[in-house]
This record gives C-alpha cells, sequence and structure tokens, in this order.
C-alpha cells in the first residue's frame, strides 16, 4: 500500500503534540497541590509516561486494535504483541476508513493516548497516593480497562463502533474512563487528612496556568490528529476544539460570578480545560455553532458539577470526576444533537436526524461509565487489600516530595544545603 506522506508527518507531528499534554497535566496538576508534594505529582505523570510506554508496545496496543477475539466485539488479540506483523493493515480500517498513513505511525499515535488517560487520574488522589501502589494500578488499570474500552470505542471492530457510536478523539476512551476511575481511586483511597476542613490551596497558580496552557496547545494535535491526516477534517477538529475551549473558558467565569461574585484564574484554566475535554469526542462530527454550544454548556456544567463532590464527601482532590467525567458526558450526548453530516458522521436531532444516534450516545456513556467504575475500584480495592494504596499518615504530613522522594519542589529562603546521600538536609548554619 502507497502511503501519504503528508498525513504521516501530520500525524508524526501530532504525537508530539500529545505526548507533550502529559508534562503540561504535571504542571497543571503540581499547580493545585500544596508545594509539599508538587514533586510527587509530577513523579507519577512522569512515571505514567514510562510506565505506559512499554506496555502499549508490547501488550495494549495489540488488546486495543488487534483482531477482535472470536468476532465478539469486546477485545483485541496478541497479534501484534511486541509490534509482531507491524507491516499488516490495522484491522477494520477498510474501504473509507483506510488509513494513508504507516501501522507504526498509528502506533505511536495512539500510544500517546494511552499515556495521559491514567496520568489523569494523579488528579483525584493527589497528596496521599503511594507510589509503588500506584504503579501496580497503572499496569492492571491499562490492560484491564484502557484496552478494552478503546477498542470497543476506536477499533472499528468494536461492539460500540459497530453499533454507530461517535467519539471521533476520546469522549468515552478518555476523558469519562479516567474520570470515573479517579473517582473509583478517591473512594477506595479515601480523603486527604484534614478535608474539607482544612485550607488545601493550590500553591502555585501560575505554574497551573502554564499547564493548562500547554495542555490547550497540545490539544490540537489530539483532536485535529485524530481525522489521521492533513485533510479539511483535521481543520475542522481544529477550529472546533479552539472554539469550544474559549467559550468554557468564559462560561466558567460567568458561572463562578454568579455563584461567589468573583472570577478567578484558576476558574479560566479549568473551564478552558473543560470545554476541550467536551468537544474532544464532537470535534470531527459537529458544526463550529455546535462547538460553541458544547463549549458553553461544559463551562457551565462543570463549574457546577466540582462542588458535588463536598455533597457526596468523595475527595476527588482535583475534580477529575468533576471536569473529565462530566464534561466527556456532555460532549459525548451533545453529538447525538448537534452532529452534522456536512462534517462527518450523521445528523443529530437538531440538524434533521433521528434519535438513533442519541440513543447510541448515551449507550457508549453507560457502558463506560459502568465498567470503567466497577473494574477500576476492583482493581484498586485489590491493591488496597494488599500492599496498600495510600502513604502513611507521617508521610502525608511531611508531604510526599521529601517523604517519597528526598526532595523538595522549592528551597527558597532556606539558605544552603548539604546533601547527605540522596537526601538534602538543610545546613544547621
Amino acid at each position: 500500500m502507497r502511503f501519504n506522506t503528508g498525513d504521516t508527518a501530520w500525524v508524526l507531528a501530532s504525537s508530539a503534540l500529545v505526548l507533550f499534554m502529559t508534562p503540561g497535566l504535571a504542571f497543571f496538576y503540581g499547580g493545585m497541590v500544596r508545594s509539599k508534594n508538587v514533586l510527587g505529582m509530577l513523579m507519577q505523570n512522569y512515571v505514567t509516561m514510562g510506565i505506559v510506554s512499554l506496555i502499549w508496545v508490547f501488550v495494549t496496543y495489540s488488546l486495543a486494535f488487534g483482531p477482535d477475539w472470536h468476532g465478539y466485539g469486546i477485545i483485541g488479540t496478541l497479534h501484534f504483541f511486541g509490534l509482531a506483523h507491524i507491516n499488516q493493515q490495522v484491522p477494520g480500517f477498510v474501504g473509507a476508513k483506510a488509513q494513508k498513513i504507516p501501522q507504526i505511525v498509528f502506533v505511536i499515535f495512539q500510544m500517546m493516548f494511552a499515556i495521559i488517560t491514567p496520568a489523569i487520574i494523579t488528579g483525584s488522589t493527589a497528596d496521599r497516593l503511594k507510589l509503588s501502589a500506584f504503579v501496580i494500578f497503572i499496569c492492571a488499570w491499562s490492560v484491564l480497562v484502557y484496552a478494552p474500552i478503546a477498542h470497543w470505542v476506536f477499533s472499528p471492530n468494536g461492539w460500540l463502533a459497530k453499533m454507530g457510536v461517535e467519539d471521533f478523539a476520546g469522549g468515552s476512551v478518555v476523558e469519562m474512563n479516567c474520570g470515573i476511575a479517579g473517582v473509583a481511586v478517591a473512594m477506595v483511597v479515601g480523603r486527604r487528612r484534614g478535608w474539607p476542613k482544612d485550607s488545601m490551596m493550590p500553591h502555585n497558580v501560575p505554574l497551573a496556568l502554564l499547564g493548562a496552557g500547554i495542555l490547550w496547545f497540545g490539544w490540537f494535535g489530539f483532536n485535529a490528529g485524530s481525522a489521521l491526516g492533513a485533510n479539511v477534517l483535521s481543520a475542522n477538529a481544529f477550529i472546533n476544539t479552539n472554539t469550544a475551549g474559549a467559550a468554557a473558558l468564559l462560561a466558567w467565569l460567568v458561572g463562578e460570578k454568579i455563584r461567589t461574585g468573583k472570577s478567578t484564574t484558576l476558574g479560566a484554566a479549568s473551564g478552558a480545560v473543560a470545554g476541550l475535554v467536551a468537544i474532544t469526542p464532537a470535534c470531527g462530527f459537529v458544526n463550529v455553532w455546535g462547538a460553541l454550544v458544547i463549549g458553553v454548556a461544559a463551562g457551565f456544567i462543570c463549574e457546577a458539577a466540582v462542588h458535588l463532590k463536598f455533597r457526596f464527601k468523595v475527595d476527588d482532590s482535583l475534580d477529575v470526576g468533576g471536569v473529565h467525567l462530566v464534561g466527556g458526558v456532555v460532549g459525548t450526548l451533545l453529538i447525538g444533537l448537534f452532529g452534522s453530516r456536512a462534517i462527518n458522521g450523521v445528523n443529530g436531532l437538531l440538524l434533521g436526524g433521528n434519535a438513533t444516534l442519541l440513543l447510541h450516545q448515551a449507550i457508549a456513556v453507560v457502558a463506560t461509565v459502568v465498567y470503567g467504575f466497577v473494574v477500576t475500584w476492583l482493581i484498586a480495592m485489590a491493591i488496597h487489600k494488599t500492599i496498600g494504596m495510600r502513604i502513611s499518615e507521617g508521610d502525608e504530613t511531611v508531604g510526599m516530595d521529601l517523604a517519597l522522594h528526598a526532595e523538595r519542589g522549592y528551597e527558597l529562603g532556606t539558605g544552603l544545603g548539604v546533601r547527605v546521600g540522596s537526601i538534602f538536609t538543610p545546613s544547621q548554619e
């Protein structure tokens, strides 16, 4: 098969943009935790890059995109284990869906999605998750949760894909998946000591805004790159991504102003992320008006949703559920209303379509949320009951940076210090 060099170059560039999102996420989260835990948060995200990069090329890519196991649309086989048979066509991508890029390029692009999805979960358990338990969790979750749901939706042979579910860049596979997983793990691990009574304000809002800016930048590769080509569909996904992010940013600020009388810089960053989350499944299926409505809806709804954790007493520390789960649901369902055949796919209800698409989108929401919550909870509970998921009370008081990594994120105003072995000890002078 002859490949398109322009499409190949665009997807490779998009892959790099998506990988850059994970350090951006680390900074976004790192700025929102207390200073004694900033390195712990960055460490979890960087460890995720290492773990998933390896497990993807050897196992989970094949489970997600390999030949369908017995034709059930549930999981792939290990046909591509260790990137074997890499010169073959990706199963199911035939006819109008035929790829114009080498399979190895598709492996690289999808690997970046597999990396950032579990990395997002780290925000729900900030300040208290044991690194060793986290490593085991990521390995199990990638195989048992991410790979099956990716096969259901992203593989043309998956049961949701064959049903007609539309998910351009990961509303189910990435956003709802990590969002409900974050809620499940937070429930198993338990609340931070002192939450919600004690003040746990972000220690570095500029760092969080920098991270959000990197996320916005990388999201163009995330969404526009999912067209798998440098074409008009990619351009539509690009403009819709920016439109929704901008609209949600402003809507979140209005919602904050109405609720508290103040609009915050962290709210602006969170609103932008909420809009980018919501447009992820829809960016290749709606026009710019649809993107605008989705962004506004996500901004208002997610701003309200992040406060539900206090009502339900679930310490989802950095609002993974309120932003990623809720935003993913909003975007996925609104495709059923605003989907446009002129862009891609079929028309939604408000553009002359029937209720079938909306029903399919609702089925995807229910299937993802139920399976993701149950299996994630079982994985987390199994680890929690064996080696334990959270750090000790003393380590949580000291902070993850010193307790787990023998480092501090900042040494401002502490004077000179000496290094003893691998532990930094302030000087006695």
